[in-house]
């Protein structure tokens, strides 16, 4: 096979012997936060503060001065744009332990987040998958960190993710 015939597959997520204590991994690329972002947002969840959708009263009544992101859009950009580092290969996320919000995000702010492992657990009932214990910072395009969060996710060892379909399972193979 030559150079370029190898195959080459995108990492989505680990198994759990590719994890280590104290690693840290910086999710890439960023996003800037729009308007549209979070206001649609809040609408799909039904959430209907003020100080989120209605620029007005937060010029107006708040400490801010404008409106500020609602949170848990912050919290799952950060979870998504962490998948393909920690949990691609999860067989399920266990447990959310904490969610700080740190500080604001406003509209046009540029958010990135990096993963550190804090613990790797192998299963002591089954021995194709383990836990997992990692801590997600999130922070803005000056560096101030907004939102943390720790959580546990169940990830498959190799063993597992080979007797599952390998890398990228039920992927179909193109024929003519």
């Amino acid at each position: 096979m030559t150079t370029i015939e190898k195959e080459q597959n995108m990492q989505f997520g680990r198994y759990l012997e590719d994890f280590e204590v104290g690693a840290i991994y910086k999710h890439w690329p960023g996003k800037t936060v729009t308007e549209y972002d979070d206001h649609l947002f809040c609408l799909l969840t039904m959430n209907h503060h003020p100080l989120h959708i209605n620029s007005h009263f937060a010029d107006e009544t708040t400490d801010f001065g404008r409106n500020v992101v609602v949170g848990n859009y912050i919290y799952s950009l950060l979870l998504g744009m962490s998948v393909q580092d920690v949990s691609g290969k999860a067989i399920a996320n266990l447990e959310i332990e904490s969610l700080r919000h740190v500080k604001p995000t406003f509209h046009g702010d540029t958010i990135y987040g990096e993963t550190q492992v804090l613990d790797v657990t192998p299963s002591k009932s089954k021995a194709d998958r383990g836990v997992v214990y990692v801590e997600t910072r999130g922070y803005k395009q000056d560096g101030q960190v907004v939102c943390i969060f720790r959580r546990k996710v169940l990830v498959p060892t190799r063993s597992y993710g080979d007797t599952h379909g390998g890398d990228q399972p039920a992927r179909p193979v193109p024929h003519a």
